[in-house]
């Protein structure tokens, strides 16, 4: 579906009804998750292409959706649109980390990604974000980044004193973010290779088709 030309479109809304839209909503609550020693688990994907025409049909998205220190950092690069969609993600990941959604008053500029001394992203909650993160007793929310050319990754996790005590028993919660984020890129690295196949098969048929019709004696032009 195309997203809106004649307004800034709602966050989480048509405007970026990226692949991950279609994925299923948890069998639990995020609550009887906490309960049982689990950590919440979120990604999320955005077609870069999507976001770089939001971006240039509605100026005012960047403003609405992105804080002052995600532009300014975005705005630097050389292709903003790549940041913007992880950023995106992003803020999309760690609101299905939290089992939740854009709703019940969580605006999208209440998740906001930022970057340490040393250049990886960290998330900062505001607002009713933060609100729900508290009732749940998330104590953090490690955050994985990355892009293809034609996707941007975002991989959240949110972990509770509950879960780090469960670690001790199970599988390690950082471990268990790195296996998440690498079935996912390696999802994106089937889905464009399954692109590439598509695009040469379609290729080889248009060349069968021109050499067929050159083999036909050629007709006198009007």
């Amino acid at each position: 579906m195309e997203e809106a030309t004649t307004d800034t479109p709602s966050p989480g809304e048509e405007a970026l009804q990226d692949e991950s839209a279609a994925t299923p909503a948890p069998a639990r609550s995020f609550a009887d998750a906490i309960a049982q020693g689990q950590v919440g688990l979120g990604v999320d994907i955005v077609e870069i292409s999507r976001m770089k025409r939001i971006l240039a049909r509605t100026p005012r998205f960047a403003g609405k959706v992105f804080s002052e220190d995600e532009r300014a950092y975005c705005e630097t690069k050389v292709t903003p649109e790549v940041h913007y969609a992880t950023r995106f993600a992003a803020k999309e990941a760690v609101l299905k980390a939290l089992g939740t959604g854009f709703s019940g008053g969580i605006g999208v500029r209440d998740i906001e990604v930022g970057r340490n001394t040393k250049g990886r992203p960290y998330v900062v909650l505001r607002g009713r974000a933060k609100e729900l993160a508290d009732t749940y007793g998330v104590l953090e929310v490690p955050l994985s980044l990355s892009y293809t050319h034609r996707d941007a990754i975002a991989c959240a996790m949110a972990i509770t004193a509950e879960s780090l005590k469960s670690s001790q028993e199970r599988i390690d919660p950082m471990e268990e973010l790195a296996r998440q984020f690498k079935e996912a890129r390696n999802l994106l690295d089937e889905i464009g290779t399954a692109k590439e196949e598509a695009g040469g098969a379609a290729e080889e048929e248009s060349k069968a088709g021109l050499e067929a019709e050159a083999a036909v004696e050629p007709g006198d032009e009007g």
